[in-house]
């Protein structure tokens, strides 16, 4: 008798739109098929957006945010959920109150601005995120400026890391990564739970082509947090990932390219 094939593992984005494709939703769901997960998409906002910036943005009304999370949430289910681009403090509110009722793991990815330096949330929404949003996430993984806007701790070189892994900490989430991307030398990124940390490093590839890296790397520790493993180890696969995809990473249009999410099928 031939067996009915099994689903796997669900993860659920909820973030906005990238037209470009590189980055938000787009990039989400193809780390989640690069990793061997389902991915499904809460779309919060959409943005006019190509390799030169970002043209336009507009967010959705938090009762189409809702609406959408409530029918993937109620019929399919999810093994982890991830959030990106929310772009105001309604939609905070509305996602936050979704993680905190859902059993789920959640990575947390606070987007404040994009690659390009455009800005991706209201400055009001900043307090939404870190009294609302933060205490729900499993993991929370800010890049240096996010860390900066939410806690005010500025990191200058690797040593500022921990500081800033322990200011953000204090927010609420139970687990906390400092992405160290932009510091000189080495890429260096800091996972910590208040008690232990661990510390992950890179080679840095001389490629600028580096669009949806944290969208990316998110996305990948929501996949494998779903496939079960703990927060160490897919963090570490996580990185592992976006590493070879940030050296895969191609040029497209005329300013800086995204990170090559299907790098493994293309070696």
């Amino acid at each position: 008798m031939q067996q009915t094939p099994q689903a796997p593992p669900l993860v659920l984005t909820i973030a906005g739109s990238d037209s470009g494709g590189g980055a938000g939703v787009q990039a989400d769901l193809k780390t989640m098929l690069a990793l061997g997960v389902h991915g499904m998409s809460v779309i919060a906002a959409v943005t006019a957006q190509n390799s030169v910036g970002v043209q336009g943005d507009w967010e959705l009304p938090p009762e189409a945010v809702r609406a959408q999370i409530d029918s993937v949430v109620s019929d399919i289910g999810v093994d982890a959920i991830k959030t990106g681009m929310l772009a105001s403090s309604a939609l905070v509110e509305v996602v936050a109150e979704a993680l905190a009722a859902s059993d789920a793991p959640a990575v947390v990815d606070p987007v404040g601005v994009s690659k390009h330096g455009d800005s991706l949330l209201a400055p009001e929404a900043v307090d939404a995120v870190r009294s609302l949003l933060l205490p729900a996430a499993t993991v929370v993984t800010p890049n240096l400026y996010e860390v900066e806007q939410l806690t005010g701790v500025k990191v200058v070189d690797e040593r500022g890391l921990r500081e800033a892994a322990e200011a953000v900490k204090a927010l609420g989430p139970r687990w906390v990564l400092i992405k160290g991307g932009h510091l000189p030398g080495e890429p260096a990124d800091l996972l910590f739970d208040g008690e232990h940390e661990y510390r992950f490093t890179a080679p840095r590839h001389d490629n600028r082509h580096t669009h949806g890296t944290g969208c990316t790397l998110a996305s990948a520790i929501a996949s494998r947090l779903a496939m079960g493993d703990d927060v160490p180890s897919a963090v570490a696969k996580a990185k592992e990932y976006v590493t070879g995809a940030i050296a895969a990473g191609f040029p497209l249009g005329a300013g800086i390219g995204p990170v090559d999410h299907g790098w493994r099928i293309r070696r």
